[in-house]
């Protein structure tokens, strides 16, 4: 029996995107799959309901979670939506299980399965479902839209009648999927870029992208590609390089973090007050506490002439794109467990669905959100 694949117009404060787009709503239903919409699911994404060929539509929340055998979500569910669905229900999506105790317990309570994106496995096979690096991606080319915009000071060099203008300099703290999109974008736009991160491998990658790497003699290789948490020693030694290069600095951008764990803290109140009046921070980390002292999120903060900004959900301000690139991530995760005639069969053994499944049976398969669970 083919199944029914639901999405929702999404309601957490803020978010814009879209976890089905048209594109792969056509995808779904030419594999044989019901697609099913709450009105209005993609409006804010800029694809209205008239784009969307092929799916049913429902006229509430509730209608779609009571139907749907297969749930698209970009944000977590809340507790009472979790309550709405359909008994036996698989939902896709982000699902912050370190920040959402309660919701886990829910999902496991209700025998619901889940998929966390934010789990999917770093392996190659598994490069077009990653959805962490798709939308961060984004978030590190808008970071430094935002550090234009806020900046008072052009960021290309530029030669007039009223004299030669010198180029901005940037420095970027962490080089990860983030990182090298906002070292590609300030050099599109003319910056001179530095870039830093404990992991000595991105030296390379900087140093493609036309960006000078910055030395501290720290490194903190990591597993799945992130960086290790740092010892109090390396902190320091890191600190003392880096704070003589954001002393110079037009616009430092922080994108260093380590998932499921509080964002290090990387940038000092005394780091800041050592920049030039005008200079400008981004702190992409802001949501999990930002790497810098003075950041708070969702706020521009004015300290002693150097703004620091704190946004937040970054990718929900290039809806359109955020919303094709991610429904894509979860169509690819997906489609290898629709079957012929357009039922569901995942495959337990493969170590995509196994590493990813957050709940399962009444149970929590992942063992260190379980284990979070059980300390609280």
């Amino acid at each position: 029996m083919p199944v029914t694949v639901g999405a929702l117009r999404e309601s957490a404060p803020g978010e814009t995107r879209v976890s089905l787009v048209p594109e792969i709503a056509d995808k779904l239903s030419a594999a044989g799959v019901r697609v099913l919409l709450e009105r209005g699911a993609g409006i804010s994404a800029e694809f209205p309901d008239s784009a969307y060929k092929r799916v049913e539509w429902a006229e509430s929340a509730a209608a779609v979670l009571a139907a749907a055998d297969v749930l698209l979500t970009v944000q977590p569910l809340t507790l009472g939506q979790i309550q709405d669905l359909k008994t036996g229900a698989v939902v896709i999506g982000f699902m912050q299980p370190n920040a959402r105790p309660e919701e886990v317990r829910s999902l496991r309570d209700r025998h619901i399965t889940t998929f966390a994106m934010e789990l999917v496995p770093r392996i190659s096979r598994a490069q077009s479902m990653d959805a962490l690096s798709s939308q961060a991606s984004i978030a590190g080319y808008k970071a430094v839209l935002i550090a234009a915009n806020t900046l008072g000071r052009f960021l290309p060099m530029l030669t007039t009648a009223a004299g030669t203008i010198r180029p901005a300099q940037v420095l970027i703290v962490g080089v990860g999927v983030a990182g090298l999109q906002a070292i590609a974008t300030a050099k599109r736009l003319g910056a001179i870029v530095e870039a830093y991160d404990v992991r000595s491998a991105t030296r390379e990658q900087v140093k493609s992208l036309g960006a000078k790497f910055v030395e501290t003699g720290v490194s903190a290789e990591g597993s799945g590609g992130y960086a290790r948490e740092l010892t109090e020693e390396e902190k320091r030694q890191q600190q003392t390089a880096l704070d003589a290069r954001i002393a110079v600095a037009d616009v430092l951008i922080t994108t260093a973090a380590v998932p499921g764990r509080r964002a290090p803290r990387i940038v000092t109140r005394e780091a800041i007050e050592r920049m030039k009046a005008g200079a400008v921070v981004v702190d992409i980390a802001a949501e999990s506490g930002g790497n810098c002292e003075l950041t708070e999120a969702g706020q521009t903060v004015l300290h002693q002439g150097v703004k620091i900004v704190g946004p937040v959900n970054l990718p929900a301000q290039l809806a359109f794109h955020a919303s094709e690139m991610y429904a894509r991530n979860l169509y690819n995760f997906l489609k290898s467990a629709i079957a012929k005639d357009g039922a569901l069969a995942i495959d337990w053994q493969d170590e995509v669905f196994a590493q990813s499944c957050l709940t399962h049976a009444g149970a929590i398969p992942h063992e260190p959100t379980r284990k979070l669970l059980e300390a609280t």
